[in-house]
């Protein structure tokens, strides 16, 4: 495994749209293990493909310690509620934005071995679901806050 470099805000591969990935390869399934590290490293609750300069719809999420969701294709099916809370992001540093997002997500994703599921989510999960799938479109936290700060 290998950690990767994350992009940061300014970078022109955080502002595009990601490809869906065709074919679940070797080096899919490296990327996905690359990713975990490198988010692990940088003490992330997720990450996505672009912010590696990965122009790929992967993301993983770990908000529970031990519990990686590695997520190719995602897409949100469904949504309920209303949050608001501050968010961070690896690819902007020294800043947090408070930001609305919905309290229950389920999410359609493919795992590693091909296989597509469905998973739910509230709270801080269902914030990192809209906030990592939000990547994949070229989008930042930052478009959506309400207030931004310096840290």
């Amino acid at each position: 495994m290998a950690k990767l470099k994350i992009r940061k805000i300014g970078d022109e591969a955080l502002r595009k749209v990601c490809r869906p990935v065709e074919e679940i390869t070797p080096r899919t399934l490296m990327l996905l293990d690359d990713m975990v590290e490198t988010m692990r490293a940088a003490d992330g609750v997720g990450l996505a493909a672009p912010q590696v300069g990965i122009l790929r719809r992967i993301v993983v999420i770990e908000v529970e310690e031990g519990n990686v969701i590695e997520l190719i294709n995602p897409k949100i099916i469904a949504t309920a509620g209303e949050q608001e809370g501050v968010e961070g992001c690896l690819s902007v540093p020294n800043r947090r934005g408070t930001v609305k997002r919905p309290r229950h997500v389920t999410v359609r994703a493919t795992d590693r071995n091909g296989q597509t599921f469905e998973i739910s989510g509230s709270d801080l999960l269902a914030r990192a679901f809209c906030h990592e799938l939000d990547h994949l479109d070229g989008k930042l936290y930052v478009d959506r806050a309400s207030r931004m700060e310096e840290i």
